[in-house]
C-alpha cells in the first residue's frame, strides 16, 4: 500500500485529485432535457458506478465526459483538461454500449488493430494481448472470427480492447450486459485489481450486482443525479432493505419534488 493510499479519501496529496470532474452539464436534444445541471467528481483508483434506467441520461454523461460531445452548458475536465481533448483519447480506455467490432477478423486481429490504433509496439501488443484475453476469458478463442461469437463474447472483446493499451481511465458503458456470473467475478477481481494500481474506473450499468461493488455509486433519473455515496450510504440515505429499493425511492422523491413545483 502507498502512503497515497492511506490518505484517500480525502489528504489533499496530488493522488487525490480528482481524475474527471463534470460541473453544472446541462445537455439538450431539440427541446429534450437529457442532462439537468448534473455534477459529479472520480477520483484516481477509484471505481464509480452511473446508474439508472435506459434513457435516464448515462450514456449523454459518458459521451461528455469521452469528450465525444461539448456539453451545451458546464464543463468537463478529464486529467486537469477541459473536454473535448483529442490529445486525452489515448489515455481513456472506452468500451461502447454497442460492440464496435470488425467481425470478419479474428479476435487476435481486433486487439491487434486497436492497439495499432493506440500506438502500441508489437512489443507491446505481444505482452499485452495475452494478459487482456485472458482476464475476458477468450484467450482460447484469438484465433476465431469475430462473426462467429455469441453476444457476451462479444461484450468481453470489447473489454479487452478498452484494457489493451492499459489507459490511466477506463469507461465502460454496461460492461456486463450478457456475461455469465462467474466470468463477472473474475473481470470484477480485474477492475479492482486495476484501480488498486490507481486507475480510475467508470461504469455505466443498470445492473444491481455491479452498482453493490463499486466504491461509489451515483444515481441518475431523467437527466438528474438524484443520490450519490458509497453502495451502503446509498441504502441507508433512504433507509430501504436494498439498493433497489433505495433507487426506487429516490425515484419518487423526485417524482415528488417535481410535482410540488
Amino acid at each position: 500500500m502507498t502512503q497515497a493510499d492511506n490518505n484517500r479519501p480525502g489528504g489533499d496529496n496530488t493522488d487525490d485529485a480528482a481524475v474527471v470532474t463534470v460541473l453544472h452539464v446541462c445537455q439538450n436534444y431539440s427541446k429534450t432535457e437529457v442532462l439537468h445541471d448534473v455534477s459529479l467528481e472520480i477520483r484516481r483508483g477509484e471505481i464509480v458506478a452511473l446508474i439508472g434506467p435506459s434513457g435516464s441520461g448515462k450514456t449523454t454523461l459518458v459521451s461528455a465526459i469521452m469528450g465525444m460531445l461539448a456539453p451545451q452548458s458546464g464543463s468537463v475536465q478529464v486529467l486537469g483538461a477541459r473536454m473535448p481533448n483529442r490529445m486525452l483519447l489515448g489515455s481513456i480506455g472506452y468500451m461502447a454500449q454497442n460492440d464496435a467490432l470488425y467481425t470478419d477478423l479474428t479476435a487476435l486481429e481486433n486487439l491487434r488493430f486497436f492497439g495499432t490504433v493506440l500506438s502500441m509496439s508489437k512489443q507491446q501488443l505481444r505482452a499485452a494481448i495475452p494478459q487482456v484475453a485472458g482476464v475476458v476469458g477468450l484467450a482460447k478463442d484469438l484465433h476465431t472470427k469475430v462473426g462467429n461469437f455469441s453476444g457476451g463474447m462479444k461484450r468481453r472483446l470489447s473489454l479487452a480492447i478498452s484494457m489493451i493499451s492499459n489507459p490511466p481511465i477506463l469507461i465502460l458503458d454496461e460492461p456486463t450486459v450478457g456475461i455469465d456470473p462467474e466470468l463477472r467475478r473474475q473481470i470484477w477481481t480485474e477492475l479492482r485489481r486495476l484501480a488498486g494500481e490507481g486507475k480510475t474506473i467508470l461504469l455505466t450499468t443498470h445492473v444491481m450486482e455491479d452498482a453493490q461493488q463499486s466504491d461509489r455509486l451515483i444515481m441518475i433519473r431523467d437527466g438528474m443525479n438524484i443520490a450519490e455515496g458509497t453502495p451502503d450510504e446509498v441504502v441507508e440515505q433512504f433507509s430501504a432493505p436494498t439498493l433497489e429499493d433505495a433507487f426506487i425511492a429516490a425515484g419518487k422523491g423526485q417524482d415528488a419534488h417535481h410535482s410540488n413545483h
